[in-house]
């Protein structure tokens, strides 16, 4: 299918970090140290201003760029009259004591191979960072031998000072890389940004070391992937991908890999998705708790605790990737936006919306992370079980008090709160869940108490939420509009999904909210206007609620229909033009991903574990 060459990216990261690369081999989108830190490079938000890092062959063009099979390398083939040359992307991972995933720290660095592969390529190095968002005058010069400084800095309107800094350390003349002159490749170079200057400079030797080490990393991760043959290459670059966006040193898990990327171009549906949703991460983590990575779900509840430990200390839907609570939002007025979609945002003020579908989304992983440990040889320690449950405890006493309520919903609507039902529905999964916690740790009588309250949130919805007009539940009570996030009612067991109540409101969701066989998330107004683009996570929605309901065969056909959407290195952002199949919104989309797996696990009957131990 030919898409638009917009969004042709691939993906590197460690864990800490990652960088953004186009289909021309520049870096247009990376932040160091950390994923939400300010901008290195941020072409993708401004052409001219926001700084890249391409490598150009004279006379010669990309004939390939792809990954490294099962790792998390892309590479980068050049063609041209005077030979040809591979350029090898990756940041390094790995541990310092030689096995791999012992450690969680990992350093800001982004490695560039060149390796010639015929001929005598000439190769120009184009490299053109503008720290800290661009917001000030950045420099570069000669600092010590073959090694570059960068520095920005300047005051704030809020008036906090900025300083920043990076080094590039190449095996090709600094002279060379600074005035943009074109050289010869007959040997192989390397090119190694990072946010730290080094106490041992890298060499050739050492940068094949990390390329090696980083190499075996990912072979062995993937490894321990859990897969199934009809989908295993889109179940693993999907996991790979959101193995990339989990913190590492805290478990949380961004969203996606960038901000401000638009809805709908020339919109103002621009928002930062550096940062850890409660209910993405938790979605995330499940998913690959199911495929075989454990650790990765523990980590995150572990995260979730040490951010939220006390009774009185409510949830919040999102935090910082640290745990902070405070994601002041701002507008970068001096970057145009992707495509002139502006305004370019920096932290997000959703942060202090009230959204009641976290516990239920929260509660549901801590049930299935007890059910691995219960049927395992893993066992939680007696104080783990403590915290967890005192957890459960307040989370309940919380959707007691405020289930009633009206919320700003799944799609944080930043208009009227309403009685969104997707939002009652989770509060029901928390309640529900909780009593099946309570149970587990024999905890019988509390169980008993809170059916009451499980039982009455049930009836509400279905006396409130379901419109006899439509013969579908709704998007609010009292309202006819539908909402593709009602899909996920069965899959939470709030329904069966054979009631007829459930297959019709997929029946009227699939008539109603599909384009060209792409979701809608709604289509009634919010405080934006009316949608215009497709969220992608819907479509793959759409997909196990058809095979849920029996209809296994049209749901294997939408899959393979939304599959060949993905770009050309198996990526998804978060939406697609539902005339063009363009990908818009911030990329990558962990929750795209995370539902492919999902649809992929639902459709496939011959998944296998590939058994490493972690």
């Amino acid at each position: 299918m030919d898409l638009s060459s917009d969004y042709h990216h691939g993906i590197i990261g460690n864990g800490r970090t990652c960088a953004i690369i186009d289909a021309d081999s520049s870096i247009v989108f990376s932040c160091m140290p950390d994923f939400d830190s300010g901008t290195i490079f941020a072409k993708m938000l401004d052409e001219k201003k926001g700084g890249h890092f391409t490598i150009r062959m004279q006379s010669g063009k990309i004939v390939s760029q792809e990954y490294e099979k099962n790792t998390g390398i892309l590479k980068t083939v050049f063609k041209g009259k005077s030979g040809s040359f591979e350029l090898i992307d990756f940041m390094p991972r790995y541990s310092w004591d030689g096995r791999s995933g012992t450690k969680k720290e990992v350093s800001a660095d982004i490695v560039r191979v060149l390796k010639p592969l015929s001929g005598n390529p000439e190769i120009i190095v184009d490299y053109n960072p503008q720290l800290e968002y661009a917001r000030f005058n950045t420099k570069s010069f000669k600092f010590g031998r073959n090694r570059i400084k960068t520095t920005t800095g300047g005051t704030c309107p809020s008036g906090k000072t900025i300083y920043e800094s990076c080094y590039l350390y190449s095996s090709i003349a600094s002279d060379k890389i600074l005035k943009k002159e074109a050289f010869k490749l007959t040997e192989q170079k390397f090119l190694l940004l990072s946010y730290h200057d080094k106490v041992i400079s890298p060499d050739e030797e050492r940068v094949e070391l990390m390329l090696q080490r980083t190499r075996s990393y990912w072979l062995l991760w993937s490894a321990r992937t859990h897969r199934c043959d009809q989908y295993s290459e889109e179940i693993l670059r999907s996991a790979i991908t959101l193995k990339m966006l989990q913190f590492s040193p805290t478990g949380a898990v961004v969203a996606a890999a960038t901000t401000s990327l638009p809805e709908t171009i020339g919109e103002e549906r621009n928002w930062d998705y550096r940062f850890c949703w409660i209910r993405d991460g938790s979605m995330t983590v499940d998913v690959l708790n199911r495929i075989g990575h454990p650790s990765m779900a523990g980590s995150f509840i572990h995260w979730v605790m040490e951010t939220v430990p006390t009774k009185d200390d409510a949830l919040q839907i999102m935090y910082g990737i640290r745990g902070e609570k405070t994601l002041t939002e701002e507008a970068l007025g001096h970057l145009e936006g992707y495509q002139g979609s502006s305004p370019v945002r920096i932290g997000n003020a959703a942060y202090h919306q009230q959204q009641h579908d976290i516990y239920g989304i929260l509660m549901d992983l801590i049930y299935k992370e007890l059910i691995q440990h219960d049927l395992g040889d893993r066992h939680p320690a007696p104080e783990t079980l403590d915290q967890l449950w005192t957890r459960v405890r307040s989370i309940v006493k919380t959707v007691g008090e405020f289930w009633k309520d009206p919320d700003r919903g799944i799609w944080e609507i930043r208009g009227e709160a309403k009685h969104f039902v997707f939002s009652k529905v989770l509060c029901w999964v928390a309640v529900d869940r909780a009593i099946k916690i309570g149970n587990m740790l024999k905890k019988y009588d509390w169980a008993k108490q809170h059916e009451a309250l499980r039982d009455e949130i049930h009836n509400d919805i279905c006396t409130k939420g379901w419109s006899k007009k439509k013969k579908a539940f709704t998007q609010v009570y009292g309202s006819d509009d539908l909402d593709s996030a009602n899909l996920l009612m069965a899959d939470y067991g709030f329904i069966d999904p054979m009631d007829k109540r459930f297959i019709s409101t997929v029946e009227q969701s699939e008539k109603e909210l599909c384009r060209g066989g792409l979701m809608y998330r709604y289509k009634n107004q919010d405080d934006f206007g009316e949608p215009s683009s497709a969220f992608t996570v819907c479509s793959f929605w759409m997909v196990k609620a058809l095979a849920r309901t029996g209809k296994r065969a049209q749901a294997q056909r939408r899959f393979r229909q939304l599959l060949k959407f993905a770009n050309p290195k198996g990526l998804y952002g978060e939406d697609l033009d539902f005339k063009t199949k363009r990908h818009l919104g911030n990329f990558p989309q962990a929750y795209s991903h995370l539902a492919l797996i999902d649809c992929a696990l639902e459709l496939s009957e011959d998944c296998h574990d590939y058994l490493i131990e972690e």
